[in-house]
């Protein structure tokens, strides 16, 4: 059998998932799951049908994990093939090679992989869809909620919470430096630090007083051979580290990069938490290392992975052709993520780097018994250090071939300067995406296959649990003492503390959903019991326990924990009273508002009048209701706030729903992103307001109306007679002239002349032209209209004549109920046209 006599083609993923709503798992069935072909796989799924038509027999090679034997097991499903015989094939690596050998040795499906990632999937849909209809009803309304993303937001909750409360400790440490003779009249400086710390200043100030007019010598000399070992090859988890920690890559951006480079068949498969390297590989990687770096740098090693649920049979990422060094396709990406595979793979095989370390020990003769101590590293053998260095979170990368200046036992020493800094204790810093995977890797939580989707899933817009900032920190001052020339000074110094780069901040409404699930569902979102289930589905995937048992012995007591909690449990807000107003005499507090927007308010319902109304602001980005004090929430007042007049109209700044703005008149004009309202001032305002006018100003006329221009989320853009215009890359907006213009609209004017071949506005109905050929468009949904009452295709004449009644048909058959639910949807309509009076209250 040879390669002309396969025809390759791709279900592009999964072909079917669970139903949507109730209808996706039959609970009184033993759990029976409802699948249904996705719609945006139908396509596929015909053409899969047809091409098997033509076919004497259909091989399944999907991915070798869980995910890819169920996406096989649901092409036998949806097909008509049977999983008991059906030839499936798995390979690591798309090389020829392997393939070759996958064909020679097909096996068949494995329907105990395929049970343990069903019992996942039913298990997360369940504990999602309850545990989110419970946040709707109690929190707010869209709040979603997850076996694993509630867990791994605790997580960054717990971190920031741990931040919060950390207690500061001071300290003063000691250094000094001595100018040590290098010959050629040259001199270096000798640094060394004391091992002692202390607590209080004036212990540091007695300890250079002491040292005025002391000596110091060399005490002892101690050198000490070492070793380091190099990193195994990388697993899903380590690379998703280590991309971060060298090139700032999120685990997304990682791992979209890695699937590009799988599919092209550079790497081996990017999803695994094994270190183990295949024979043939490491023999290949010995034989590049020898031709390269020379013999004695090859050290071949057979790593096994501590995790013992990692699967041993999937190899660890590495490139599927190791003589490859580096690729060049054009993505940047994908090219920076090969060569640090490489790289990596290369390390692992490579000899231990021998390193000599020296420890110089200074005495000093009014301290007896102490020392400072200078120390230094060299590297007397490369080895793997030759080709890759690993990063460590939280850290600096260690120094290596710090040299130390010659000098001998007993060799007096000249104090040149001595210090003694005041110090701070450091809290755990903040997650990254990268150091959250490998906490979630350390505690069992997740697998491989899904740290990069709970991660982005987290840190969603619309669920807003976590985001992914970079703040300035704050300034403190230190003090420092200055031993020189016998006389010690001391100054007040100042560094900036606290800054954070791309680290993960839980927001309110994080931190409130986390103690609401903690408080009603502590088991859920308990790790250690998260980290067994994820032993259970293990234990599925090895034939030793029925899933459906497995689901049911969580799922009847954690189902009566969502009842009673929808029953008994009272709404969270995250209400905390910070005072009272002296003004007022009504308590001061601060709450989650309707809209999950953090707020100060002023006034409880029961202590305003029947008319009245509390008084909102709303919170800064980087304040929380958890750490925010009577101060700042007085300050936050401050807005509305007048600024004075422009043009005889009346100026003020605030925050609104949308973000900060500037009034003008009755013309609100949005602030620039991330701009403080609070710092505006008067000519900040007039910036602000005739950039707006300079934006909207006509540039030109055509048939009598002016035309605009800007730049929108799209790109830049002309605006005539209401229709937005894109301005191609060839056009220069800044530049653009009148005749360009003109000939943008016609181009527009022409095109919109012929979408429409049918249009029933009323009913948000019509047939327009597309790029592929007529649609039908109803609302914003795009709906194919398929075939006419004889299979074909609708003429022009059918189209120009179809009646409303029979495109509705169309619909019906593609949207079930579309019609019923769009005569529902004025009653859906009414609270949003209550929304503007909610405004009222933060404008006073």
């Amino acid at each position: 059998m040879s390669g002309k006599d396969f025809v390759v083609k791709s279900s592009f993923g999964h072909v079917r998932d669970l139903d949507k709503g109730n209808n996706g798992i039959d609970i009184q069935n033993n759990f029976k799951p409802n699948y249904v072909v996705t719609p945006d796989k139908a396509r596929v799924v015909k053409d899969l049908k047809d091409t098997m038509k033509k076919s004497e027999e259909v091989w399944l090679a999907t991915d070798e994990d869980r995910e890819g034997e169920a996406i096989s097991w649901h092409l036998c499903e949806v097909l008509g093939l049977d999983p008991r015989t059906t030839k499936r094939i798995v390979f690591r690596e798309i090389t020829k090679s392997a393939i070759q050998s996958a064909v020679a040795s097909p096996r068949n499906l494995d329907l105990d992989l395929v049970n343990a990632q069903q019992a996942r999937r039913v298990l997360d849909r369940l504990v999602g869809f309850e545990l989110s209809e419970v946040l709707w009803r109690k929190i707010k309304a869209s709040l979603s909620a997850g076996r694993v993303q509630s867990v791994a937001v605790r997580l960054v909750v717990d971190r920031e919470r741990e931040i919060t409360k950390f207690e500061v400790e001071t300290f003063f440490k000691v250094k000094a430096s001595f100018p040590v003779e290098m010959g050629n009249e040259k001199k270096t400086l000798l640094i060394a630090e004391s091992d002692k710390r202390f607590a209080v200043e004036s212990d540091a100030q007695a300890f250079l007083e002491k040292c005025i007019g002391t000596t110091y010598k060399v005490h002892n000399i101690t050198v000490k051979p070492g070793s380091r070992k190099p990193a195994p090859p990388f697993t899903t988890s380590t690379l998703q580290q280590e991309a971060s920690r060298k090139m700032g890559f999120g685990v997304k951006r990682t791992m979209i990069a890695a699937q590009r480079l799988y599919e092209a068949g550079l790497i081996t498969y990017m999803r695994t938490d094994s270190t183990n390297l295949s024979e043939t590989a490491l023999t290949e990687i010995a034989q590049n290392i020898e031709q390269t770096f020379g013999a004695k740098y090859v050290e071949t090693r057979r790593y096994k992975t501590k995790n013992d649920s990692a699967q041993e049979a999937h190899e660890a990422i590495r490139p599927s052709y190791i003589e490859n060094k580096s690729i060049h396709n054009q993505d940047k990406d994908q090219e920076k993520l090969y060569e640090l595979i490489w790289k990596r793979t290369i390390a692992s095989q490579m000899a231990n780097a021998i390193l000599e370390k020296t420890d110089i020990d200074i005495a000093i003769a009014a301290h007896p018994g102490q020392f400072l101590r200078a120390s230094g590293e060299v590297v007397k053998f490369d080895g793997f250090l030759r080709v890759y260095f690993e990063s460590v979170d939280d850290e600096e990368d260690d120094t290596l071939d710090t040299l130390l200046p010659p000098v001998t036992v007993g060799q007096p020493l000249k104090l040149n300067e001595m210090t003694a800094t005041q110090r701070f204790t450091k809290p755990a810093a903040r997650y990254t995406e990268a150091s959250l995977v490998k906490k979630m890797e350390e505690l069992g939580i997740g697998r491989p296959s899904t740290y990069a989707p709970t991660i982005s899933k987290i840190m969603e817009e619309n669920r807003g649990y976590v985001v992914k900032e970079s703040r300035d920190g704050v300034k403190r001052n230190y003090k420092l003492l200055t031993l020189k020339a016998d006389k010690i000074t001391g100054d007040v110094m100042s560094e900036n503390t606290g800054a954070s780069k791309n680290q993960l901040f839980p927001t309110d409404m994080g931190m409130l959903v986390t103690d609401f699930l903690n408080e009603h569902f502590d088991k859920v979102m308990d790790y250690h019991f998260t980290a067994e289930i994820e032993k259970e589905f293990d234990i599925i995937a090895d034939g030793n326990l029925e899933w459906t048992k497995m689901i049911s012995s969580f799922y009847n007591p954690f189902h009566q924990t969502v009842e009673e909690t929808k029953e008994n449990a009272a709404r969270a807000s995250g209400e905390r009273v910070l005072g009272i107003d002296p003004a007022s005499g009504r308590s001061i507090l601060v709450r989650l508002s309707r809209y999950g927007k953090p707020i100060v308010q002023i006034g409880k319902t029961e202590e305003l009048g029947e008319d009245e109304k509390p008084q909102y602001a709303n919170l800064k980005p980087g304040q929380s209701l958890e750490t925010i004090e009577l101060e700042e929430a007085f300050a936050l007042f401050a807005l509305p706030m007048d600024l004075g007049e422009y043009e005889g109209l009346a100026v003020s700044v605030n925050i609104g729903r949308f973000g900060p703005y500037v009034k003008f008149g009755d013309a609100f004009v949005s602030l620039p992103k991330g701009e403080d309202a609070y710092s505006v001032d008067l000519d900040r305002a007039i910036e602000v307001i005739e950039a707006k006018r300079k934006s909207e100003a006509a540039v030109g006329m055509f048939e009598g109306k002016g035309i605009t221009k800007g730049t929108g989320r799209f790109g830049p853009f002309i605006k005539w007679n209401d229709l937005y215009i894109n301005v191609p890359r060839r056009y220069n907006l800044e530049t653009i002239s009148q005749a360009e213009m003109e000939e943008l609209i016609e181009m527009k004017v022409n095109k919109e002349a012929n979408r429409y071949i049918r249009q029933w506005e009323s009913e948000k109905i019509s047939i327009e032209n597309g790029r592929w050929g007529p649609f039908i468009k109803f609302g914003k949904t795009m709906l194919k209209l398929g075939k006419n009452k004889d299979g074909q295709n609708f003429t022009d004449d059918q189209l120009a004549n179809i009646s409303l009644e029979e495109v509705m048909a169309i619909i019906e058959t593609q949207e079930p109920g579309a019609f019923a639910k769009k005569a529902k949807a004025p009653a859906k309509k009414a609270p949003i046209k209550k929304a503007p009076a909610k405004k009222a209250p933060i404008k006073k």
